[in-house]
């Protein structure tokens, strides 16, 4: 964001915080000059030196993720755990080669994608326990390498960042159909190590969907799950790496399905008065087999901060409704879809309901769905406009069954307002739905409140904890899509079996004997 929208967005939410936000003022945005960082503890062989980088700007990028306290940390300049060294291997070899060092030389190696996690998923401090931390960084290796026609399948380097990837599968009329916010800065790599959510709402959104099989190098050998549609042969060893976060080897391409690009497109938006009975409704449709593209429900604050739909009563809900297809028409099932939602007392405002084919690219970024989509996409970088004004700007999402929606929805809001009201002095809480399913949904709060000049990360870590017990006493998950890290992992063991806990570990042990890989992560 330029220095002008910083100032003007400062300006919007000093007027909305009232009092409490008085003391905010757009701060300069920060300069790499001037950085220090301590100096390598570890250089690596004559044979890498080719792949390795060490300078200040390689470091520093590669030192955080891009969660709020990242991007807080990195404003003010400070870099107290920056990686030593910087790899960027440009082939599977190359990876075996690093980790043959890093192994050999107890140096950490941490597995990097487009460094977007949100939950401390790369920065790693090895105090005394490792001689240094080797990034490796697989942005290098971001091709399609083979693409299966028939079955509607392609092998691809996990290096590749999600419009790297798109590009290459577009001439093919075909599309990955995995969209997360993080979809510019993020690489297929880290969504199958986070088992990323995606943006579409409903049927095939996780990663996990989508991964017909997977290679993934480990300090002990390589493993290549078959590809196949689906296989009972016993405990499915891309599950096990799904989600394992680096911690049990460096995934180097994928086999993954694919969907032909959509041709028909539909959209609407639908106002209900009261939040409640639009869940009622959400629920329904999730149960429908109608499997909405889009179903973003939107507390009426949401809405306005999010959408710009401001026609939202207080207490109500905007629900974000979208369809498309590469094979029919879709304006059956958004009527449907909309049957279903004025039963409930949803009502859709004349010119909302939108349908469009013949790809075209317009489809659905008008009125409440295209304002979504846009304030969607634009969200990364306004929390950032967010931070230089001083202001908590973080998110936190979980999923949940249907029957403890309610109850979780209000502990967790009067939670988070309590603690707002007593570390900040204001602020408030938002609720969407990210993904719905059949048994229950993923609600996403946003937390916005003004901080106190250097004493933004403790407010937070206030807030963070206060809302991550409110989480997991309402019998919800810790997270939903936004991985485990070390931000979420006390949480993430205490939601965990306990044997299973235990069989991770093994795992760990086996793959990774000398524990060199994303220490202090999942296992």
């Amino acid at each position: 964001m330029t220095d002008e929208q910083v100032a003007s967005l400062c300006g919007a939410v000093r007027d909305r915080f009232g009092p409490a936000g008085d003391h905010l003022e757009p701060a300069p945005a920060p300069a790499l000059a001037g950085v220090e960082l301590r100096p390598p503890r570890v250089s690596p062989p004559d044979s890498l030196t080719s792949l390795c980088r060490g300078d200040i700007y390689e470091r520093a990028l590669h030192a955080y993720g891009r969660s709020y306290r990242d991007v807080v940390r990195a404003y003010r300049r400070e870099f107290p755990h920056p990686p030593d060294v910087v790899a960027y291997p440009t082939r599977e070899s190359e990876v075996v080669d690093v980790l043959d060092w890093c192994a050999g030389a107890n140096i950490a190696a941490v597995p990097f994608g487009g460094g977007s996690s949100v939950v401390g998923g790369v920065e790693y401090d090895p105090g005394d326990a490792h001689a240094g931390v080797c990034v490796l960084d697989l942005t290098a290796m971001d091709r399609v390498l083979e693409i299966d026609r028939s079955s509607r399948a392609a092998r691809i380097q996990a290096g590749a960042l999600g419009p790297v990837l798109e590009d290459q599968l577009r001439p093919h009329g075909l599309t990955l159909r995995h969209f997360p916010q993080s979809f510019e800065v993020s690489t297929l790599g880290g969504w199958l190590a986070t088992r990323s959510g995606g943006h579409f709402a409903t049927l095939y959104t996780h990663i996990d969907d989508l991964t017909e099989s997977m290679r993934v190098v480990t300090p002990t050998g390589i493993s290549e799950s078959r590809r196949l549609p689906g296989s009972g042969a016993g405990p499915s060893p891309d599950r096990m790496f799904l989600g394992s976060e680096g911690a049990l080897g460096v995934i180097t391409e994928a086999w993954m399905r694919l969907q032909d690009r959509p041709r028909w497109k539909g959209s609407a938006g639908v106002r209900f008065s009261e939040f409640a009975t639009a869940v009622d409704a959400v629920r329904v449709l999730s149960q429908s087999g109608l499997f909405p593209t889009n179903c973003r429900l939107l507390d009426a604050t949401e809405a306005l901060i999010s959408a710009g739909v401001g026609d939202v009563p207080a207490g109500g809900a905007l629900v974000v409704l979208g369809f498309e297809s590469a094979d029919h028409p879709v304006a059956e099932l958004l009527d449907r879809a909309l049957e279903i939602t004025a039963a409930h007392g949803g009502v859709v405002p004349e010119g909302e309901r939108k349908l469009s084919d013949e790809g075209d690219p317009s489809a659905g970024r008008e009125g409440a769905a295209g304002a979504w989509r846009g304030s969607f996409i634009r969200a990364p970088y306004t929390r950032d406009g967010l931070v230089r004004c001083g202001v908590i700007a973080e998110t936190f999402e979980t999923a949940v069954t249907w029957d403890r929606f309610s109850e979780l929805h209000a502990t967790v809001t009067e939670t988070v307002d309590g603690v707002l009201s007593k570390v900040c002095g204001g602020g408030w809480i938002t609720c969407r739905f990210t993904h719905v399913y059949p048994d229950g949904p993923a609600p996403y709060f946003s937390v916005l409140a003004p901080g106190r000049p250097g004493d933004e990360l403790a407010m937070w870590a206030d807030v963070k904890q206060a809302a991550s017990e409110a989480l997991l006493a309402a019998g919800a998950t810790i997270t939903h899509h936004h991985a485990v890290g070390r931000d979420h992992d006390p949480w993430y063991r205490r939601q965990r079996p306990e044997p299973f806990g235990r069989a991770l570990a093994a795992a760990k042990a086996a793959l990774d004997p000398a524990g060199i890989l994303n220490p202090g992560v999942i296992a």
